[in-house]
C-alpha cells in the first residue's frame, strides 16, 4: 500500500491516479498509523511553501515524515522542496531532511520555469524530457541525481538515503515520467551516481 499524504494542498488525486495506473494500491491520508504502515509514502504539493508547512504542522505530520527509515519517502514538486532546511518562499523552515535551501530561480529565461525540459544525469533511465512548473529551486548539492538546465542548474531529482525528491511532475510527464516514478517507488536511485561537483 502506498500512502499519499493529503494535507490540504497539492495535486493528490493526479498523483493517486498515476500510482494506481502503475498497478499499486494507493490511499490519500493524513493519519499517522496509515502512513506508518504503508510500503511507500508520497508527499505531493502544489502552491506556497509557507502554506504547506503550516498545513503539515497543524496536522502534526512533520514528525512522522522526518522519522521514516524503513521505506521510500518521495516528495513531488513542492513536496520535494519541503524536504529542505529553509525556503525563501515565505522565509520559513522546512522539514530539514536535506541540507541546503530553497531559493528563487535566477535565470535569464522567464520565471516560473514552466513546460518541458530535459534531464541531465548519469542514470540512463533519467535521460528524458519532463514537465516542470516552479519558480523556486533547491540548491545544487551532492544529493542531486538529475538536474536540468534553464539558464542555471536546477536539481530535478535528489536522493538522501530513503528520501527521494522529484522537482518536476512525473504524473504529467508521459510514459517517461511514469517510469521514473515507478523507479522511485521501488527505492530510487543509487547514491554512488549522484551529480556531485557538476
Amino acid at each position: 500500500m502506498i500512502a499519499i499524504i493529503d494535507y490540504g494542498l497539492g495535486n493528490v488525486k493526479n498523483v493517486q491516479r498515476a500510482v494506481q495506473y502503475l498497478g499499486y494500491d494507493a490511499i490519500l491520508t493524513d493519519k499517522y498509523n496509515e502512513i506508518e504502515n504503508a510500503d511507500v509514502v508520497i508527499l505531493p504539493g502544489v502552491g506556497h511553501f509557507k502554506d504547506a508547512m503550516q498545513a503539515i504542522n497543524e496536522r502534526g505530520l512533520a514528525n512522522i515524515i522526518t522519522s521514516i527509515t524503513d521505506k521510500p519517502v518521495i516528495g513531488i514538486c513542492l513536496g520535494m522542496q519541503l524536504f529542505y532546511r529553509w525556503s525563501a518562499e515565505g522565509d520559513v523552515e522546512g522539514l530539514n531532511i536535506f541540507p541546503g535551501n530553497i531559493i528563487p530561480i535566477q535565470s535569464p529565461y522567464p520565471v516560473p520555469h514552466l513546460g518541458w525540459n530535459n534531464l541531465i544525469s548519469k542514470h540512463p533511465l533519467l535521460l528524458h524530457d519532463v514537465y516542470f512548473v516552479h519558480a523556486y529551486q533547491a540548491e545544487m548539492s551532492q544529493h542531486v541525481v538529475a538536474y536540468t538546465e534553464y539558464g542555471t542548474k536546477i536539481p530535478a531529482i535528489v536522493q538522501y538515503q530513503n528520501y527521494i525528491g522529484i522537482q518536476f511532475h512525473p504524473e504529467k510527464s508521459g510514459d517517461d515520467g511514469l517510469a521514473i516514478l515507478n523507479q522511485a517507488l521501488k527505492g530510487g536511485f543509487q547514491d554512488d551516481q549522484t551529480m556531485a561537483g557538476n
